[in-house]
């Protein structure tokens, strides 16, 4: 009797929305997704305020990840924006992600859980930072308590550092993806331009080198970007809420804000592989973050 051929797996193709509380590995997680950092990463939370596609392409399967800004209270234009980014990414997704921490759970976790159920698409959820907890024993009733607060077609413990933890995670995405081709081509891995990309890259500096609270009160403009002879010639405004900040950005004969321009040329020749001329200006806009053409101008859409 003729061996019966296999029909070959379908193709698969789809968006997955990445919802949590702030802070929880979001962009860490997207960023060994896709191998290669796309999405800005700080030890404090709110540091995303967009949302950004990242795109991992394997033989089986293309899979379009959004990242959000986490689920937080805010009342200010910019707040609205992120949690509007956040929630919109709903509208298009296909698979919905909800990450929380190992052994944590509050009302973001909840917030987030219930516009991914009502969504009604299919739901994995992921706990990070499972290698952080000590007493492993405490993690099984945290998981079965989990489990009973939505139909999940899966619970992944990992941590979002490891590419391993993070492979498993697509493996388990894929089946509850459509049938669909590619939408983007396989060298691609986020759909965002190099524009925005500098403007995120020097706004993780001034998370990693300004003050607990300094960072939420900026924002970075890109004013011009131009390729001329191999080099990336970049100028960016940075704006603060109040004249003291201007200073602190400054630092002591403009020396913290050498420092922020450095580091973050140093990752836009990593990320561009060409050199990086990077010019910073610091201006005070009290309102900048309640400025609704501002905020059109710096890609928020302040409110609708």
């Amino acid at each position: 009797m003729a061996e019966v051929e296999r029909e070959a797996a379908p193709h698969r193709s789809g968006y997955v929305a990445l919802l949590g509380r702030p802070n929880v590995g979001k962009s860490t997680l997207l960023n060994h997704l896709v191998g290669q950092k796309i999405s800005i990463t700080s030890p404090r939370p709110q540091t995303t305020r967009d949302q950004i596609l990242g795109i991992l392409t394997r033989p089986d399967a293309q899979l379009l990840f959004l990242d959000t800004p986490g689920i937080h209270q805010g009342y200010r234009s910019l707040n609205r924006h992120l949690l509007r980014a956040a929630r919109g990414a709903l509208e298009m997704a296909d698979v919905g992600v909800l990450m929380v921490e190992a052994l944590v759970w509050g009302p973001e976790d909840e917030q987030a859980l219930r516009w991914l159920l009502q969504a009604g698409i299919p739901l994995v959820a992921v706990v990070n930072k499972v290698d952080r907890v000590k007493r492993k024993e405490r993690l099984l009733p945290f998981l079965v308590e989990l489990g009973r607060r939505a139909d999940f077609a899966g619970i992944l413990p990992l941590s979002a550092r490891k590419p391993a933890d993070a492979g498993r995670l697509a493996d388990l995405i894929v089946p509850l993806l459509p049938p669909a081709p590619a939408s983007f081509a396989e060298d691609l891995v986020t759909d965002r331009n190099l524009r925005f990309m500098a403007a995120e890259i020097i706004r993780e500096q001034l998370f990693r080198q300004l003050g607990e609270e300094l960072p939420y009160d900026t924002a970075v403009a890109i004013e011009s970007y131009q390729e001329t002879g191999g080099q990336q010639r970049i100028e960016a405004t940075i704006y603060c809420r109040r004249p003291g900040q201007k200073g602190i950005i400054l630092g002591q004969g403009g020396s913290r804000l050498r420092s922020i321009g450095e580091r973050a040329r140093l990752a836009l020749e990593q990320l561009t592989g060409s050199s990086v001329w990077l010019g910073l200006w610091v201006k005070q806009r009290e309102q900048w973050a309640e400025d609704r053409a501002l905020l059109r101008e710096l890609g928020y859409d302040g409110d609708r």
